[in-house]
């Protein structure tokens, strides 16, 4: 594995400090659009612009639907893919002040999965707080995740009068393509961590291609939709939502191997990972080159769905064992050195290009 970095210009260089700050630069404005779309409270005026009609039973919309969105919405959350959107519109020379209220769409649908996959994973805790089926019930978290599958349609919406008709209708295929890639990239995932496929047959290129369909798939769709609102070339969309969907693999490898680091700075248990059974990166590496004792323990552990810590412990502790942590992150370090290369060429100079750049790094070197 290549260990080099991408090359970065020193007056470019952007520690991971930099990029947080830009995080939070841009994350008041997408907190701020979400609101302007997304209303806190419902209200007999603003309902309308969901049901179509006013004679609605607004407080119950709002126990089901406002107040779970808004309690994860509340809790944080990076906003990396909005901010992904808005500096590849930059950096293609769009209209930002006409097309940044789509950057959004991939940030709500990224809150609905969170959502519903809480409950899929039956995990106690997001973003340092209880799961919002353990505060609002099962049946309430999976409406309100499923309604941001759909509900940031209503950006479409309201500026379909600012965008070109044909232009917009591309658009809206994107949403509908990557909306049905994510389903079964969850499933996929679903199936290994239940056991249901022999791990023996999971395959390292199987694992990275679920990543595409899951994690990736939204960070593909921020840069598709930017660039497709560009008006740029279908190849040029093609090859930006490559390289987006290259960070979203990256940023899942970090997320796996900050499970099994340092847990807390990403609001979820030690090995939590390995409690829903997990087939990650680290994991199938391991049986690859484990010997059979410390397999078939790896196994026993993961498909126990553990809540003991010592458990979870000697679980990591086999991962340790065949440094299964290093090659992870060469292999997140490799694909975002590819993923670079691949756009470099194809980006005007500027400096949403350095900043573009250097948010590559950030996901792989990224501590929280």
């Amino acid at each position: 594995m290549v260990r080099k970095l991408i090359k970065i210009n020193k007056e470019e260089n952007k520690s991971e400090d930099d990029i947080e700050k830009i995080l939070m630069e841009k994350k008041s404005l997408i907190d701020s659009l979400i609101e302007k779309y997304i209303p806190r409270v419902f209200n007999k005026t603003n309902i309308k612009n969901f049901v179509g009609r006013e004679d609605v039973d607004v407080f119950s919309c709002n126990e089901g639907i406002a107040k779970p969105i808004y309690e994860l919405l509340d809790r944080g959350g990076k906003r990396w893919r909005p901010t992904l959107f808005l500096l590849i519109v930059e950096a293609l020379g769009g209209d930002l002040k006409k097309l940044q209220d789509f950057c959004i769409v991939p940030e709500l649908i990224h809150n609905g999965t969170l959502i519903v996959d809480d409950v899929e994973d039956y995990s106690e805790l997001r973003r340092g707080k209880p799961a919002i089926h353990k505060i609002f019930g099962i049946d309430i978290a999976i409406n309100a995740g499923n309604a941001l599958y759909f509900m940031p349609l209503i950006v479409f919406l309201k500026n379909r009068n600012k965008i070109n008709e044909r232009i917009l209708l591309r658009a809206y295929e994107v949403y509908i393509e990557e909306m049905i890639n994510i389903s079964f990239g969850q499933a996929i995932d679903i199936v290994w961590h239940k056991g249901i496929k022999r791990d023996q047959e999971i395959k390292e290129e199987e694992y990275l291609t679920m990543c595409a369909l899951k994690t990736g798939t939204l960070a593909r769709m921020s840069a598709r939709l930017a660039a497709t609102l560009c008006g740029a070339s279908e190849n040029l969309v093609e090859k930006l939502g490559r390289f987006a969907e290259s960070l979203g693999i990256a940023f899942q490898i970090q997320d796996d191997i900050l499970d099994v680091t340092s847990p807390d700075s990403i609001g979820k248990e030690y090995g939590n990972d390995i409690k829903e059974g997990k087939r990650t990166l680290m994991v199938i590496y391991t049986l690859r080159r484990a010997n059979k004792k410390d397999k078939e323990r790896l196994i026993e552990i993961l498909n126990k769905h553990t809540d003991d810590m010592e458990e979870r412990k000697e679980a990591i502790n086999i991962l340790n064992k065949y440094h299964a942590i290093e090659y992870a992150q060469e292999v997140a370090r490799e694909i975002i050195k590819k993923a670079w290369n691949d756009v470099e060429k194809i980006l005007p100079e500027s400096e949403a290009k350095n900043k573009i750049r250097a948010f590559a790094n950030y996901m792989i070197e990224r501590k929280r």
